[in-house]
C-alpha cells in the first residue's frame, strides 16, 4: 500500500511536471490556475514547478487521507495546498499607521519614518509586496485614508514654510531660512499649518511676522494668502503623482520570487479630514486616468465605505467623494462599496474608530467578529487563516430534488471541512515569529508583538478565521 502510494503521487507529480513544462498556459488548466502569475514566464513556471512538488508532498505526508481523496475527486477545493507545509496564512489588513510610526524593515534593511506624501505612498505599497511573501493570498489596507493623511499633512507643512520663505524674499529680501522661526510658531501656540488652517495658528504666525520681519497687516495677509494658495496648489499635485504611482506601482511591483503581482485591496472614504479627503479624491482620479496606455488597473481593488452621516446623503462631508466613487466605478469597475450601516456591519461601528469599521480584502474576505477575544472585534491585523470550497453543484445532482437529502449530503460536507480546517490550522500554529519575518516580526498581526522571534504563533492565530466557501449556487438550484 505505502509503494502503491508514492508511485501514484510520482505519477501525478510527472504528470503536473510534463503539463508545465511542454504546455501553453492557454491549454493547461494549471498555468492559469493564478490569475496575476503569468505561466508562460520561466519565474511563472518555476513557480508553478514549487507549487507541483509541494501538493503532492502535502496529500502523501501532512493531510489526512479522506480529505486529499476529498480535494481530488472535487467534492471540495482546499485552497492554496502547496502552501499548506509552510504554514502560510491566507491575508491580513495590515496596520500601515503602525508600520509608518518610526519606520519598519523588510529584511533586508530598515525604512525610516516617511516624511511626505510620496514616500507615504512609495512605502504603502512596499509594505504590502512584503506582506504578500509571507502570505499565501491577498493583502489589504483597511483604512487607507486615514493612514496617509499624515503625509499629506507633513507635505503641506513643507510647502506652506517654503512659500512664506519665498513671500518674504520677494517682499524684504529675506536671504535666510525662516524654518526655525515656524517651528517657534508651532511651539507657542501647539498648532502646524494646516489645509484647514486654525485660528489659533493664524494668529501666531501674524505676531511673528510683524514683530521679528515688521510686516504690516496688509503685508501679512498676502504673505499668508501666497503661502497657502502656493503650498494647496503643490501638495494636491504631490498627492496625485503619489496615488498615481501607488496605482502602478501595484500593478507592476513583483512579489513571491518574482512572478507575481501583490493581490491588494484598499479601502478608504470615511476620513473626513481636508488631508484625508485629499488621499480618497487622489486615489480615485488615479483610477479612474488608468495605466500608462489607459488600461483599467487590475489592482488595487478599490473599496469605497459607505456611512450615514459621513459619505451616503447629500450635505454628509464627503458625499462628494461617493460620487465621484460611483461615476469612476462605472468607468474602471472599481471602487467596489462597503457598507457599513448594514446590520452585520454596523454592530462594530464605532465613530471615531477606524478600526471597527469593517474593511474587506480584495477577495472580499470580510473579518470583524472575534469569538476568542470580544474586546478586540477589530479589523485591523486580523485575516483569515485559510479557506476550503465545497462543491455545492454535485450535492444538489446527489440529491436528485430530494431537499431532506441536500441538507444532509451539506451537513455531512461541512463536519469535514471543519476538521480539515482545524487540522491544518494545528501545522500553522506550530510555526514561529522568525518564519514570518514581516508578517509576525514587524507586528502586523494582531499581539505579535508580544512574541519573540522563537515563540510560536498558534495563541494569536486565533485572532484570525477559519472559512468555508461554496461555488456553484446557481447551478446547485437548477439541480
Amino acid at each position: 500500500a505505502e509503494r502503491s502510494r508514492i508511485r501514484n503521487m510520482k505519477t501525478r507529480l510527472m504528470q503536473s511536471i510534463r503539463e508545465i513544462t511542454f504546455s501553453d498556459s492557454k491549454d493547461a488548466d494549471v498555468k492559469r490556475e493564478n490569475a496575476n502569475i503569468d505561466g508562460n514566464t520561466a519565474m511563472g513556471t518555476m513557480l508553478q514547478y514549487g507549487s507541483a512538488v509541494s501538493r503532492e508532498f502535502c496529500k502523501a505526508n501532512l493531510m489526512t487521507p479522506k480529505f486529499a481523496k476529498l480535494h481530488d475527486d472535487g467534492d471540495i477545493h482546499i485552497h492554496d495546498m502547496d502552501f499548506m507545509n509552510m504554514g502560510t496564512l491566507t491575508c491580513c489588513q495590515i496596520p500601515l499607521d503602525k508600520l509608518f510610526e518610526g519606520g519598519f524593515s523588510t529584511g533586508h534593511g530598515h525604512l525610516r519614518e516617511p516624511q511626505s506624501i510620496t514616500s507615504y505612498a512609495a512605502l504603502a505599497a512596499i509594505a504590502i509586496q512584503s506582506n504578500q511573501n509571507d502570505q499565501h493570498g491577498g493583502q489589504s489596507i483597511p483604512a487607507f485614508d486615514y493612514y496617509l493623511a499624515e503625509g499629506v499633512a507633513k507635505t503641506f507643512r513643507r510647502a506652506y514654510t517654503d512659500n512664506v520663505n519665498k513671500a518674504l524674499e520677494v517682499l524684504i529680501s529675506l536671504d535666510e531660512d525662516i524654518k526655525a522661526d515656524m517651528e517657534q510658531v508651532e511651539k507657542e501656540c501647539g498648532e502646524r499649518p494646516t489645509l484647514r488652517m486654525s485660528e489659533k495658528f493664524l494668529a501666531a504666525m501674524d505676531r511673528m511676522l510683524a514683530e521679528k520681519y515688521g510686516l504690516d497687516a496688509q503685508q501679512i495677509d498676502l504673505v499668508n494668502a501666497f503661502a497657502y494658495k502656493e503650498a494647496q496648489k503643490e501638495t494636491e499635485k504631490l498627492t496625485y503623482q503619489a496615488m498615481e504611482g501607488f496605482v502602478h506601482n501595484l500593478n507592476t511591483m513583483h512579489s513571491r520570487a518574482g512572478a507575481q503581482v501583490p493581490f491588494s485591496g484598499i479601502n478608504f472614504g470615511t476620513d473626513t479630514s481636508a488631508e484625508g479627503r485629499m488621499v480618497s479624491e487622489k486615489l480615485m482620479l488615479a483610477q479612474e486616468a488608468g495605466l500608462g496606455n489607459g488600461e483599467t488597473p487590475i489592482f488595487p481593488i478599490l473599496i469605497f465605505k459607505v456611512k450615514e452621516g459621513v459619505n451616503y446623503n447629500p450635505g454628509d462631508p464627503n458625499y462628494d467623494l461617493f460620487q465621484l466613487a460611483c461615476r469612476v466605478s462605472a468607468k474602471r469597475l472599481f471602487p467596489n462599496f462597503s457598507f457599513l450601516d448594514a446590520p452585520f456591519n454596523l454592530q462594530y461601528y464605532q465613530p471615531g474608530h477606524p478600526e471597527t469599521e469593517v474593511a474587506y480584502m480584495g477577495c472580499r474576505t470580510r473579518v470583524a467578529a472575534n469569538v476568542y477575544d470580544p474586546s478586540r472585534e477589530i479589523t485591523t491585523g486580523r485575516g483569515n487563516l485559510s479557506y476550503t470550497s465545497i462543491n455545492l453543484p454535485r450535492l444538489g445532482i446527489l440529491a436528485n430534488k430530494n431537499i431532506d437529502l441536500f441538507f444532509e449530503l451539506l451537513d455531512q460536507r461541512i463536519d469535514l471541512v471543519i476538521q480539515q480546517l482545524l487540522d491544518r490550522f494545528r501545522i500553522q500554529g506550530q510555526k514561529k515569529v522568525l518564519n514570518f519575518p514581516f508578517l509576525m516580526g514587524q507586528g502586523v498581526w494582531i499581539d505579535s508583538d508580544k512574541l519573540g522571534p522563537e515563540d510560536e504563533i498558534g495563541e494569536i492565530l486565533k485572532h484570525g478565521t477559519l472559512t468555508i466557501g461554496f461555488i456553484g449556487l446557481a447551478e446547485t438550484l437548477v439541480a
